[in-house]
């Protein structure tokens, strides 16, 4: 058997994934929420967070957005095993779909050429929507994340090459420098995403995927996952709070993702999401498409 992707669908997709995002936070973030309220000890920084909780609750019973930050759109897609797709097509549908959601819904466009600084109010431009493709085993199926990455958590993504004498120690010691400069300016409370190991691009790109993995998975290397557990720890004993305000809520985790690299080097990469950490997802197999956080 084969699944063939009809792209005007991708197109509706992608569409409602972008609008869908900014409108629903995953119920994973949400009972983040919950475990992060329940072990504050500050009395200021659990107000802030009941505030997060109720804007939370108003912008869903409302069909408002979350955040006025409509984000750099990102599309991953994923595609398994016995999947007729034309890439090209895929690839030009999605970015209609996210032409559409900003125009139909509508949306403010926070794309803008990196010199002229002109928005074209599509939420699209050079290379934009942001496009991953990979591929996986699983048989009859293509999988379509939406996660709109607003600027402010973006503006904390750092990287350090590394050098491996600097060891473990080192890394811990980047992360939790980066985690005190960037403060309140990330919204937190955040997810703190960690790559370690490739090269300059591909560490970047790992540290993005780990900040925007849901809540509850871990890495699935045992030392990235020990790593995970040992920053996170570290982290909420910062004090920098929700909002930068004070507290034990800094982050709801550290997430970390690892690859192979070179034997003299050894880089390090933070990319961080914002407590809004939105996300939206659609799988197509033969019998239809499921839509999901």
């Amino acid at each position: 058997m084969t699944l063939a992707i009809d792209l005007a669908l991708v197109e509706e997709t992608a569409k409602l994934l972008y609008v869908r995002a900014l409108k629903l936070l995953p119920d994973d973030i949400k009972r983040g929420f919950d475990r992060l309220y329940q072990a504050e000890s500050d009395g200021t920084a659990r107000t802030i967070l009941e505030t997060m909780r109720a804007n939370i609750e108003v912008a869903e019973k409302t069909d408002n957005l979350l955040c006025q930050d409509t984000g750099i759109p990102i599309y991953n897609v994923v595609i398994g095993r016995d999947v007729q797709v034309d890439g090209a097509g895929l690839k030009a549908a999605i970015r209609r779909g996210c032409e559409r959601a900003t125009r139909d819904y509508p949306l403010r466009s926070s794309v803008v050429h990196p010199l002229t600084r002109v928005n074209e109010h599509t939420s699209c431009g050079a290379k934009v929507p942001v496009i991953n493709i990979d591929f996986s085993e699983r048989p009859e199926e293509l999988a379509i994340e939406m996660i709109p990455k607003g600027s402010g958590s973006e503006n904390g993504s750092f990287l350090k090459m590394c050098i491996p004498a600097e060891g473990v120690d080192g890394i811990k010691t980047f992360v939790i420098d980066r985690v005190i400069e960037a403060g309140g300016k990330v919204c937190p409370p955040t997810i703190v995403g960690v790559g370690v190991g490739g090269t300059s691009d591909l560490c970047m790109h790992l540290a993005k995927l780990a900040a925007t993995r849901p809540l509850g998975s871990a890495c699935a290397d045992p030392e990235g996952a020990r790593l995970e557990r040992a920053l996170s720890d570290a982290v909420n004993r910062l004090g920098i709070g929700p909002q930068g305000l004070g507290g034990d809520a800094t982050a709801f985790a550290v997430h970390v993702e690892l690859a192979a690299t070179h034997i003299t080097m050894n880089p390090v990469a933070v990319n961080i999401q914002c407590h809004s950490a939105r996300r939206a997802s659609a799988v197509f197999r033969p019998d239809g498409v499921t839509i999901g956080a």
